[in-house]
C-alpha cells in the first residue's frame, strides 16, 4: 500500500500521461520511496495500454533495487543490464541500464508504451538516444522522470514549467529536457510527516581540511590536481579527522565516509579498524563479485565503516546508515543533497513504502 504522497505522485503522473506525450517530471526527495512509485506507474501503463514499460536506472545497484521492489508488489518484471548479468525482456516491465539498452536498441520497438527515468537529473545523451529511437517506433509513448534534485550544475532546473504551471525563466533552466514538474515532495515534508529522520549536522571538532581555495574551472568542476593537493598526503590531519568520525559514530551501526580520491580513501582506511571497514569506488582493483560482496556485507551489517570514492552517492539504499562523513568537497548542491540523503531513512519501517 502506497503512502498518501506516493499515491498523489502516481496520480499526477497518470493524469499527465492521459493527456500529454511530452516528458513529465516528479520531484521526490531522497527516501521518498521512488521504487514503489515507479512500480505503480509502470503497472498502470501496462494494465491500461497493454504496452511494455522500460525503467532506466544509471547503475546496476539501483536497477536491482527497483526491480526487487517491483517484485514485492506480486508482479513479475525483467532485468536488461549486462552489469547485472541479465538481458531479459520476457515480462511487461523491464528494468535496464542505459548502456546495455543502447547496445540492443533494435529489440526495443513499438511494444513499449512508456519509459520511466530514475535519477533524471543525470539524463545523458545515451538516454536521449534511447528515447528518440523508441519515440520513432511509437510516437505516442510516454516519458516520466523522477529525481530528488531536479537541477544540474551550470544549466539549472531540468523542467520548463513548475508544478503550479509557472514558466521557469530561461536563465534558471537552460534547455530543460522535461516539459513540466508534475509533483513535488521535499525532505522537510517527509521529516515532518515522520517518514525520514532529521539530519544533525556536526562540522567536527578535531580538525578539518582547508578546501576553501578550491575553484571551479570552466566546466564547473574542481581541477584534479587541486583536489589532490587539498586532500591527499595529510597524514596526521586525516587521522585526526577519522578519529573524530569514529568518536561521533559510537553506538551507531552504519557509517558511510565519502573520500575525495582513491589515495585519500586509502589514507582514511589506515585510520579505521581494518576488520570493520571496507573501501569501494574509484579505480580500486575490485572485480564485480567483490564489489557485490562489499555492498551485500555492508547492508547485512557485517562491517560498520564503508569508505566510498565517487560511488553510492545516489540511489543506494541501506537503512541502517545513520552517520554520513563527507571528507570531500563537491561542486554540486544536488550531489551534496544526495549524499546526505543516504543517512535519512528510518530503520524498521512500518510500511512497505518505507523501504
Amino acid at each position: 500500500m502506497l503512502r498518501p504522497y506516493q499515491q498523489e505522485a502516481v496520480d499526477a503522473a497518470i493524469a499527465w500521461m492521459r493527456g500529454c506525450i511530452m516528458p513529465g517530471l516528479l520531484e521526490l526527495a531522497t527516501g521518498a520511496g521512488k521504487s514503489y512509485i515507479i512500480a505503480a506507474i509502470a503497472h498502470w501503463v501496462y494494465s491500461h495500454s497493454g504496452k511494455k514499460v522500460l525503467c532506466l536506472q544509471p547503475s546496476k545497484e539501483l536497477t536491482e533495487q527497483n526491480y526487487e521492489k517491483y517484485l514485492h508488489t506480486g508482479n513479475k518484471a525483467s532485468i536488461f543490464s549486462a552489469s547485472a548479468g541479465s538481458k531479459c525482456m520476457r515480462h511487461p516491465v523491464v528494468y535496464g541500464t542505459p548502456g546495455t539498452v543502447k547496445n540492443s536498441l533494435s529489440r526495443f520497438g513499438d511494444q513499449f508504451g512508456a519509459v520511466i527515468i530514475d535519477e533524471a537529473h543525470g539524463i545523458t545523451n545515451t538516454i536521449k538516444l534511447i528515447v528518440d529511437h523508441m519515440r520513432k517506433a511509437n510516437p505516442n509513448w510516454r516519458i516520466i522522470g523522477m529525481t530528488g534534485t531536479p537541477y544540474r550544475t551550470l544549466s539549472g532546473f531540468i523542467y520548463q514549467y513548475d508544478v503550479d504551471g509557472s514558466f521557469v525563466p530561461e536563465d534558471e533552466a537552460r534547455d530543460p529536457y522535461f516539459n513540466k514538474l508534475l509533483y513535488r515532495v521535499d525532505t522537510n515534508t517527509l521529516i515532518d510527516s515522520g517518514y525520514l529522520t532529521p539530519a544533525h549536522a556536526d562540522p567536527g571538532i578535531a580538525a578539518h581540511y582547508h578546501a576553501a581555495g578550491l575553484q571551479l574551472n570552466s566546466l564547473g568542476k574542481f581541477d584534479q590536481k587541486d583536489i589532490e593537493r587539498v586532500f591527499e598526503g595529510k597524514g596526521r590531519l586525516t587521522s585526526k579527522i577519522v578519529a573524530d568520525v569514529v568518536a561521533h559514530s559510537a553506538g551507531r551501526q552504519g557509517v558511510m565516509i565519502f573520500a575525495a580520491t582513491v589515495a585519500h580513501a586509502k589514507e582514511v582506511m589506515e585510520s579505521l579498524p581494518p576488520d570493520n571497514s571496507r573501501m569501494i569506488g574509484g579505480d580500486v582493483n575490485m572485480g564485480k563479485s567483490d564489489r557485490e560482496k562489499v555492498i551485500s556485507d555492508f547492508k547485512s551489517r557485517r562491517f560498520k565503516y564503508l569508505v566510498s570514492v565517487g560511488t553510492l552517492t545516489t540511489g543506494f539504499d541501506a537503512v541502517h546508515v545513520s552517520v554520513i562523513a563527507i571528507l570531500r568537497r563537491t561542486e554540486s548542491p544536488g550531489m551534496l543533497q544526495q549524499i546526505i540523503g543516504r543517512g535519512l531513512r528510518l530503520v524498521d519501517p512500518s510500511t512497505a513504502g518505507d523501504l
